[in-house]
Formats: structure tokens, sequence, C-alpha cells
């Protein structure tokens, strides 16, 4: 793909604006949002995405438009994976339910700055560095083979990374929050609020998981400018998604190993292209659509798998319940 420079502003300064209006209508206002405020906003967002999906197949052909749907919802599949640790975050913070809007709206803008600079220096570096398509094959391999490893455990454990250590034991903070403010005054002294902590948090532990995802966009597709979009259309629904699926999380058990299965295919995928550019004859290219189609078809049978084993664990338990008081009476 050819990008104008006008095209890339453009699509910036409109994804610019959404946000904007998203974070307006947050602080403007900071409440617990309701069930079809977040259904209302996540639709509009996956509908945008899609018509910026159908503009690419338009434009560029449907190769790119291929390439950007399937990097868009493995994306966005591994964002609902990262859900389960910021919930984990948000009540390792305590943080009161009427401000988790505006701490998910500015930790997504600082994710979405630092993806983009990690998108870039990405872009440049597999351009002159070949060879880095097997080291991200392997990577995705062997985080495929650790969700495998990991899915049995009872739940997520938040660890503070090296940038909100240096933030905590550098910047001086009070323990308590000052509304929705991440700063306050403290005998004269200003001083943030665990508010900005919980922000770092958010915005660093997003970045985190890029170590994943950005190695197995660039499998699926090898333009920037369908790197960033994909990335932005995934994680601008992030906040309503949050509130929105919050409740269902638990009922996904089976989700990780629907993203170790994408994670690994992408990781095959991308030394089988290696290899095949390199010369190696009997090493064959997987075409886009039939990425698209293992993609759509893993997760789809990955959720509905989850929803049947929750629901078949709910039926079990009704039994049991019904029993025990039949046996006490006895």
């Amino acid at each position: 793909m050819n990008i104008s420079g006008w095209v890339w502003l453009a699509t910036i300064g409109g994804l610019c604006t959404i946000i904007c209006i998203d974070f307006y209508l947050v602080a403007r206002k900071p409440r617990d949002p309701s069930l079809r405020e977040c259904t209302i906003w996540v639709v509009g967002y996956v509908l945008a995405a899609v018509l910026f999906g159908l503009a690419v197949v338009w434009l560029a052909g449907p190769r790119y438009g291929g390439e950007f749907f399937a990097g868009w919802i493995t994306e966005y599949s591994l964002s609902v994976d990262n859900l389960f640790v910021f919930v984990v975050i948000m009540s390792s913070f305590a943080v009161p339910k009427q401000y988790r809007q505006k701490v998910l709206s500015i930790g997504i803008v600082l994710a979405l700055a630092m993806r983009g600079l990690f998108i870039a220096i990405g872009a440049e570096a597999v351009q002159r560095f070949e060879w880095l398509f097997y080291f991200f094959g392997a990577f995705l391999l062997y985080t495929a083979w650790k969700l495998l490893r990991h899915q049995d455990s009872e739940e997520e454990e938040f660890s503070e990374n090296a940038v909100l250590r240096l933030v905590k034991r550098v910047v001086p903070a009070t323990s308590s929050y000052a509304g929705a403010s991440i700063l306050t005054r403290v005998n004269g002294r200003r001083v943030v609020t665990p508010m900005l902590i919980v922000m770092v948090a958010i915005g660093t532990t997003d970045l985190l998981f890029a170590l994943d995802s950005i190695p197995a966009i660039f499998g699926l597709t090898k333009e920037p400018f369908l790197v960033f979009t994909a990335n932005a259309f995934a994680l601008m629904g992030l906040r309503q998604l949050f509130f929105l699926i919050g409740g269902l999380l638990d009922r996904l058990v089976y989700l990780s190993i629907g993203l170790a299965v994408v994670l690994g295919f992408i990781g095959v995928k991308l030394v089988l292209d290696a290899l095949h550019h390199d010369g190696v004859s009997w090493a064959p290219r997987i075409p886009i659509l039939g990425s698209l189609a293992v993609i759509v078809c893993t997760l789809a049978v990955t959720t509905v798998a989850s929803l049947v084993k929750v629901r078949s664990d709910q039926r079990k338990e009704a039994r049991v319940a019904a029993v025990v008081p039949e046996a006490s009476g006895d």
C-alpha cells in the first residue's frame, strides 16, 4: 500500500476526534455507565471498524481489506483477554465505580500513543531485518504454549511493572482519592492521587500486552497503516467493552485456549512466510482469507464451547443443590 501523508493525517485526526468526544462525555459526567449506553458505543465502534475495513477493500483491494479484518479481529480478541487484568487492576487500587470510565479512557489513550511508537519501530525493523519474522514466529509459538500451560489457573494476577514501580517511587502520592482529580494538595504540598497511578498501570500493562499482539498482527499484514488502524479500532471501544462484558468474562473459560490456537497459527504462518521468502520450495504461503477463516472459526468455536461449558456446570450445580436439601431432610 502506498499511503500518502494526508491520508495518515486524516486518519489520525479522525481517530483523535472520536477519542476526544468520547473522553469529553466521560469527563463531563463521571458515572457507572448503563448496559444500554455501553452496548450502543460498542456496536458503534464495531460498525466503524467494519466500515473502515470495507473502505480498505474498495480502495486498496480485497487482499488489504482481508489483512485489516484479520488484524482487527485478532487484536480485539486479545483486548478482551486483557480485560481480565484490567478488572484485577481496578480491584487492586479500589477505584470508585463512577471514576473507572475516566481511568480506562486515559489509560487507553496512553496505550494507543505508546503502541503507535512501538508499531513505527517494528515496521522499520522488519523492513531492515527480515530475519525478525523467524523471531516473531518463535515468540508467538512460545506465547501460545504459555497460554495453554497456564489456562487452568484460578485467577489472573497483577504484578507491577518497572515503569509503575518507578512512578510510585519517584512521584509523591497520597493514598486516598480526591474525586476524579489526578493532583491534590496535602499540607500545602501538591501530590498525585492514586488515579494517576492506576492510569499508568492500565497504559503500561496494555503496552506489555502489545509484546504479544504487535508481532501477531505483523504476521497478518506488513502494512504499518493497517497495523496501526487495527490496533486503534481494537482499543477505542475497550472502555465500553469493559463495562459491557465485565460480568461475562468468567464465562469465557476457553478464551485462553482459543487465543493460544490463534497465536500459534500466526506463529507458524510467520515462519512459513519467512522460509518461502528465503527460497525454501516446500514452505507454503497461507493466503490472508485462509488466515481470516481460521481466526474467526477458532474464536467462534471457543466462545460457543465456553458458553456450553458454563451452562453445563450451572446445571450440575443446580442438581447438586437440589439433592443436598433432600439428603439433609432424610
